[in-house]
């Protein structure tokens, strides 16, 4: 969502709220909030009175088949019109998606940015893992910058096409941490903070000789059963999915 960035300002003006409740409230009281915009879109984008109509030719023409397993021609005609009605429902269906695509695509994009993974806390230790391509051989050396301490081996010897390090910071901030390889500096930032943010753990390089550098993150669990977790997506669609059959029934939209 690195296109969309000039927009941060504004999402987190409109969407910083949920970043003071635990995800589980922050992502169910999104998706109420973005089922009922989605429900009403589409109930006031689309005629609803034919949108009745179209479902209650495809109710009837499934009875009709059900009715007809016996005359297998018979119930092939009745398919073929079950279909034509049912591309002429989702073709009305399209239209909201106008109204509701980039709203919801800059909103999956800054819940991304803030729910996919947990922060680095000051005085947490975290991981930083270099991937080599297969040819590469030698040793990598950290350059942590002022407020990070390396607490592992500063130098490393490729090892398996990985190269994992240890660091800390008290601090809160973002530290830019070099790689010295091959007499070349890669560059990777880290952010420390007690609030819910974090910079894209994964860094492509694909430069022959490092593939990536990446930053362990623990991914967010929104919804927790035992040692079992549910990321921010599929518990959105989980309670989304809920809310808009309810609201659906509710609002009386087809």
């Amino acid at each position: 969502m690195a296109w969309f960035s000039f927009l941060d300002p504004v999402m987190n003006f409109l969407l910083g709220w949920m970043l003071n409740f635990s995800p589980f409230v922050s992502i169910l009281l999104l998706s109420v909030a973005l089922s009922l915009f989605i429900t009403l879109v589409y109930k006031y984008t689309t005629n609803q009175s034919l949108m009745k109509d179209l479902k209650d030719e495809l109710k009837a023409f499934q009875q009709q088949m059900k009715e007809l397993k016996h005359d297998p021609n018979a119930m092939m005609d009745v398919n073929k019109k079950a279909m034509e009605t049912n591309l002429k429902y989702m073709t009305h269906s399209f239209k909201p998606m106008l109204f509701t695509f980039l709203p919801i695509i800059l909103i999956f994009g800054w819940l991304n940015a803030h729910f996919a993974y947990e922060p680095i806390h000051p005085g947490q230790e975290f991981t930083m893992t270099v991937a080599f391509d297969k040819t590469a051989i030698g040793g990598i050396s950290v350059l942590a910058p002022d407020g990070l301490l390396v607490t592992s081996d500063e130098t490393k010897t490729v090892t398996d096409g990985n190269a994992i390090f240890t660091l800390k910071g008290e601090a809160e901030g973002i530290y830019p941490v070099g790689f010295s390889f091959n007499n070349q500096t890669y560059t990777k930032e880290v952010r420390i903070s007690q609030a819910r943010s974090y910079i894209e753990p994964l860094l492509v390089v694909n430069d022959g000789s490092i593939k990536s550098i990446t930053t362990t993150h623990e991914k967010t669990k929104v919804i927790k059963i035992g040692s079992f977790g549910i990321t921010w997506l599929w518990s959105y669609i989980i309670f989304s999915l809920v809310f808009s059959i309810a609201m659906r029934k509710m609002l009386k939209v087809y």
